[in-house]
């Protein structure tokens, strides 16, 4: 694959022949547009992390094995890079996947500007790229973006272009694969924030205690002592229970039927009888002979 750059569309993948990558983010900054940041997790089995430690993120920029971690930022001609450094032959075999994402600090993709993921063989001098992926959102409102993924494919390795948005910001993208939030993050993201606070170490301020409210009197009111002589009130009797309704006799055999599936005919009333009607006069079969 050397001297050869592989223009992405998304969901397509090639294989990789190096045995390290580095997996490059880069947008143009500006004004009104936010800042960026690379993460990666590491996924086994049923695509999920096998622990906390598989999320390689700016408050935990180093897996414990050291085969994946995240580098510094950089300024570029072309704008600003933050870049995430994986050593392929080095994982562990329980690690099937490796998930290169971005998130976007105080607003939405929508407003970052040439956002481009470029996978480099760690290990060669090149300068041109295996592979390159221009990452554009697909509704605006994502705040954070799966860009592509390394995954197993018999003895080697593969990248995919994935452009999957989250619009949780980097907690929903890391709940969704098994990272369990602590509860101030959780709070955090329901007041609107998008990704976990940057200085988890610090403790979060007490809210201060509501000022006690004036205290009851020990001594009971004239009004309590007449509501307590009065004694308690008399509870209502219970509404009446409507008579349960008489179910309509089933149509006879043989009589046009209600289609399946629509509602069924309500059964309307009985005429009442005429008092005046006479009775036909009896034929000769009730004569008496």
């Amino acid at each position: 694959m050397t001297g050869m750059t592989h223009a992405m569309l998304k969901g397509s993948n090639v294989p990789l022949d190096a045995a390290a990558v580095r997996a490059v983010l880069r947008w143009t900054p500006g004004p009104g547009v936010p800042d960026v940041d690379a993460s990666a997790l590491l996924l086994g089995a049923g695509g999920r992390v096998r622990s906390d430690e598989d999320f390689v993120f700016y408050n935990q920029p180093r897996h414990p094995s050291g085969l994946v971690r995240r580098l510094p930022k950089k300024r570029v001609a072309e704008g600003l890079t933050d870049t995430v450094e994986v050593d392929l032959t080095g994982l562990d075999a329980t690690v099937d996947q490796v998930v290169l994402a971005a998130s976007s600090d105080g607003d939405t993709f929508q407003h970052v500007r040439d956002l481009r993921i470029s996978l480099y063989d760690a290990g060669s001098a090149a300068s041109e790229p295996l592979a390159v992926f221009e990452v554009r959102p697909e509704t605006g409102e994502e705040t954070a973006i799966i860009c592509g993924e390394l995954y197993r494919r018999g003895e080697g390795w593969k990248f995919r272009a994935v452009g999957q948005g989250y619009p949780t910001g980097l907690i929903g993208l890391a709940t969704a694969f098994g990272i369990s939030v602590e509860e101030s993050d959780e709070e955090a993201g329901e007041a609107g924030a998008t990704a976990p606070a940057r200085t988890p170490s610090e403790a979060p301020s007490e809210a201060p205690s509501a000022a006690p409210s004036e205290a009851p009197s020990a001594a009971p009111s004239e009004a309590d002592g007449q509501a307590a002589q009065a004694g308690p009130a008399p509870v209502p009797p219970p509404p009446p229970v409507p008579p349960a309704p008489v179910p309509a006799p089933a149509p006879a055999y043989g009589y046009p039927q209600p289609a399946y599936g629509y509602p069924q005919p309500a059964a309307g009333a009985a005429p009442a009888p005429d008092p005046n009607f006479p009775m036909p006069p009896m034929g000769p079969q009730f004569a008496r002979h």
